[in-house]
Parts: structure tokens; C-alpha cells; sequence
């Protein structure tokens, strides 16, 4: 079998996990679990039961459909939602196991999500077609998998990648069907690769492979030998699209200042236009990709919190609106994807609220945490005991059974 940039990346994945990775990944997993509580009792919630009847493969529905779930903006994917389901969802596993999984699984999505190029991003969604690979990884590691087993569940889990984007046009429940799908392949390609089924490595890089069929201009796999990816992630404070966030940032801080005043411009990006631009959002979904509505939440006086998108609120803020209006910025688009940025009446931010370059912690990820417990219709305690249990316990079955419960 020849090698390929699928057997390179399985190699780097071999890699011991240091502790700094896994302080990482336990902030990440708070995070996820902040989300999943979030939507446990949103339609998502009502499908994942009837879908599944394992928790773990429940919570695959329900780590995006808050839109606050962590982001790599090179990469431009959402690694939580789909690899969290896939390193945790093998009972009697040791915590340090799956958060081990868990890093894995992050680096190889990001690595592959890092080398498609802007005209993959214009038609495919990424979480997706790269998330397989994420999957793949976590199941792997979870298996004890060789480096050999490993590249095999890449390359079939790539060998059947997808997610077409055209669902942004409509209020559907697609993004959530695309992340089960990742989870679903991805661990089914490592299962596979278990018990022997081969993959081609060159799966990537090869004449009729993912690069050829799905991209024009692929770059070079995100990441090396040095450093594990996950410490590239960034997290989101705010409950709407990550598009959104730069201009919800600029805003919020105006607002500090008391300078936050009618009529709004924004300035930003190509890629936050394309998403957000929606000056008259007709649903829930619709409101999250809105910069408009972003930009009036802010100005009236909220903090872009779940109930800031509601219907309720989409009526209640439709004058501010109005007064809202929207434009590229060629500087901005230049710096990104490596930089979010955008401008609000002319003060800009280069770098939003949650990114590496203006970190969060665990205070921060704990209040997220019990933000959307409370959203979700748990009360403080439970908030207190997913974070007791991801960020200091090593008890995964209570961890297990937390869950279980809540989507219960």
C-alpha cells in the first residue's frame, strides 16, 4: 500500500498527549456540554431521542444548534459538536482516554479542514467533510488503533465526505443531520479499519480524491510535528454565528463606552456578508445569521444571549433594525480567515472576545456554562457539577450518567 498524506497525518496522531492538551480539552469539553444543555430541550432534543436511544449519540444533534459551539477560524469548522460525541461515546473508557480521543480527533479535523481552500468553504460545509475525519481519529485513538488501522479509517471516512451548504437557504434541520453523519462515519470507519478493512492513504492528494472532486487551490494539512491544533481553537460567547461575533464585540464595547448611538454601520469582511447578511430575519436561525440583528441586540441594551434571538425579540427589535446597515471592508477581508474582524461606527476589533489571541478561561467557560443550563431548563446545580466533572474529576461514568440524564 502506497503512503499519502492520510498515513503522514495518522503518524503525527500517534503522538503521545501531553497535560497541557488535555487541560485544553477538558475546557472544550465544558464548553461542549454547555451547548448540548443548552438545546436538550429544542426540536434538535426531540429528534436526537428518537433518533438514538444512547446518550452520547444523542448529544451529536445537539452541540450546534445555539450557534455558540467553539470554532477554528483557519480551518473555518466547528470541532466540538462533532468530536466530542465520537471520544466520548465508549462506555467503560477512562477519562483520560477520551480526552486523549478527544485531541486527536480535533487535530485531524482541523488539519484537513485547514487545506481546503475558498472554493470548497463557498459550497461545502466544512464541520462536515472534514468533521468525518475528526470522528474517525477519536474512534481510533478510543480503539487503540496503529498508525497503519488509523490512516485506514481516515481514508475510508474521507472516501465518503460531504455536506453541501445550500441548506443555509431555508429553516431546516440539516446542520444538525450533517453533524450525526460525521460521527456516524467517522466511527464507523474506524470499527471497520478494527477489523481490517483497508482505505487508500492517498485518499486526499489523489487524482480522483477529496482535493480533486472538492477543491481548486487545497493548501498544506493545518499543524506539524510541534504542538497539538486544539490550542488554536477559539471559543464563542455570543449565541448567533461566528460571523457575527466581531461585529456583537465592536458593538458591545461601544456600548460600554456609551457611545453605542443610531444609525449603525458596519464594516467587515466578504465571508460575514455572505452569511449574515439578512436585514429582515424570519426565524430563530435566520436572526443568528444576521448582522443586523446582532447589531440591535447590542443597541438594545442585551448581551446577544439565547433569548436575544427569539421571535419575541426578532419583533421587538425590528425599528433598530432598520437603522442597522452593512459593507465589506476590503482590509478586513484581507486579514481573514487567520483574523474575524469588523467595524461599528468606526471602532474596530481585529480579534473577537474568545479567540487565542483574547482568551477565555474557566471562569468565563463556567458563566457559558451556566448560562445556557439555565436555557436549557437545568438548574445551578447541574451547571456546577458538569464543571466539577470537566475540568477537575477523572470519573467518566458520572460523567456518562450526567448526560443520560439530562437527555433523559
Amino acid at each position: 500500500m502506497t503512503a499519502g498524506l492520510l498515513r503522514d497525518l495518522a503518524d503525527r496522531l500517534a503522538r503521545p498527549v501531553g497535560e497541557s492538551e488535555r487541560k485544553r480539552a477538558r475546557l472544550h469539553l465544558l464548553d461542549w456540554l454547555a451547548c448540548v444543555a443548552s438545546a436538550r430541550n429544542m426540536p434538535a432534543g426531540t429528534l436526537a431521542r428518537a433518533v438514538s436511544g444512547h446518550a452520547w449519540e444523542q448529544s451529536a444533534y445537539l452541540g450546534n444548534p445555539l450557534e455558540m459551539d467553539d470554532v477554528h477560524r483557519t480551518a473555518l469548522l466547528h470541532p466540538g459538536p462533532v468530536v466530542w460525541p465520537a471520544a466520548m461515546g465508549v462506555p467503560g473508557a477512562a477519562l483520560v482516554t477520551r480526552l486523549d480521543a478527544a485531541v486527536r480527533g480535533y487535530e485531524a479535523m482541523i488539519a484537513v479542514g485547514m487545506a481546503l481552500d475558498e472554493h470548497h468553504y463557498a459550497h461545502w460545509h466544512a464541520t462536515t467533510t472534514a468533521g468525518v475525519f475528526g470522528a474517525a481519529a477519536a474512534a481510533a485513538s478510543l480503539l487503540g488503533l496503529s498508525a497503519q488501522q488509523t490512516a485506514d479509517a481516515l481514508a475510508n471516512a474521507g472516501s465518503v465526505s460531504g455536506g453541501l451548504w445550500h441548506m443555509r437557504h431555508g429553516d431546516n434541520a440539516t446542520k444538525q443531520w450533517h453533524i450525526f453523519h460525521a460521527l456516524r462515519t467517522g466511527r464507523d470507519a474506524a470499527l471497520h479499519a478494527a477489523h481490517g478493512v483497508t482505505g487508500p492513504h492517498g485518499l486526499l492528494e489523489g487524482p480522483q480524491g477529496l482535493f480533486a472532486a472538492m477543491t481548486r487551490t487545497p493548501g498544506a494539512l493545518g499543524g506539524g510535528a510541534d504542538g497539538w491544533l486544539i490550542h488554536q481553537v477559539s471559543f464563542k460567547p455570543f449565541a448567533a454565528c461566528r460571523h457575527a461575533h466581531p461585529a456583537i464585540d465592536a458593538a458591545l464595547q461601544l456600548r460600554a463606552g456609551d457611545t453605542l448611538q443610531a444609525p449603525f454601520t458596519v464594516e467587515t469582511y466578504a465571508d460575514a456578508l455572505a452569511f449574515c447578511d439578512r436585514p429582515d430575519p424570519a426565524s430563530e436561525q435566520e436572526a443568528k445569521f444576521s448582522l443586523q440583528h446582532a447589531v440591535a441586540v447590542v443597541a438594545d441594551g442585551r448581551d446577544a444571549r439565547p433569548e436575544d434571538f427569539t421571535p419575541d425579540a426578532i419583533e421587538a427589535l425590528r425599528e433598530l433594525r432598520a437603522q442597522v446597515s452593512v459593507t465589506e471592508d476590503a482590509e478586513f477581508t484581507a486579514h481573514y480567515p487567520a483574523h474575524f474582524g469588523a467595524r461599528v461606527n468606526g471602532h474596530a476589533v481585529a480579534d473577537t472576545l474568545g479567540d487565542p489571541e483574547r482568551p477565555v478561561g474557566p471562569q468565563e467557560i463556567g458563566g457559558k456554562m451556566a448560562m445556557l443550563a439555565e436555557w436549557g431548563g437545568l438548574d445551578t446545580a447541574e451547571a456546577d457539577r458538569a464543571q466539577a466533572l470537566a475540568l477537575e474529576g477523572d470519573d467518566a461514568a458520572a460523567l456518562d450518567t450526567m448526560l443520560a440524564e439530562w437527555l433523559a
